[in-house]
C-alpha cells in the first residue's frame, strides 16, 4: 500500500493553495474557481486551522442566506482541521475519511502544510493498486511468472 507522500508526488497539481481565516468567502470561492479545486486549507498565523469547501459554502452560506462578500471564511469552514502526515498509508487515510465523513485531508509535516489529498486521490490510487494486483494474479495463473 502506498503512502500519502507517494500519492502527493503523483498528483498533477503539486502546489497547495490556501486561504486565510479572515478572508471573505468570496475570495475563497475565487481562489477555488481560479484553480479548479473544491476545497482550501484555512490558515491563521501560518497554521492550518480548518478546511473550507464548496460544500461548506453551499450549506453554511447559500442555504442560510448569507452574503459571500460579508462573510469570513472562519464562519463557514470545517474546523478543527483533521490532518494526516506523509508517512500514513492510503488505507489509513481512506478509513479516516470514511469514519469522519471528510472529503479532503491536509498533509502536515512538522506542523507545515506539504499537501492536500482528496477522497478522489485516494480512491484513484486504491483502484490502480487493485488493477496491478489483478494483472499479477492473472499472469501467475497463466504461468507467465
Amino acid at each position: 500500500m502506498k503512502t500519502v507522500a507517494q500519492v502527493i508526488q503523483t498528483k498533477q497539481i503539486k502546489q497547495v493553495h490556501t486561504v486565510d481565516a479572515d478572508d471573505t468567502v468570496l475570495n475563497a470561492l475565487q481562489v477555488m474557481a481560479d484553480h479548479n479545486i473544491g476545497a482550501l486549507p484555512v490558515t491563521e498565523n501560518g497554521k492550518v486551522i480548518g478546511v473550507v469547501s464548496e460544500r461548506d459554502y453551499a450549506r453554511k452560506c447559500v442555504l442560510k442566506g448569507r452574503a459571500s462578500v460579508g462573510t469570513m471564511v472562519r464562519e463557514i469552514m470545517s474546523s478543527p482541521a483533521i490532518s494526516v502526515n506523509s508517512k500514513m498509508s492510503v488505507q489509513e487515510c481512506l478509513s479516516l475519511i470514511t469514519d469522519r465523513h471528510l472529503r479532503h485531508l491536509p498533509v502536515l509535516e512538522d506542523n507545515q502544510l506539504v499537501g492536500l489529498v482528496s477522497i478522489g486521490d485516494l480512491v484513484k490510487e486504491t483502484i490502480a493498486e487493485q488493477e496491478q494486483l489483478i494483472r499479477q494474479l492473472e499472469q501467475y495463473i497463466r504461468g507467465e511468472v
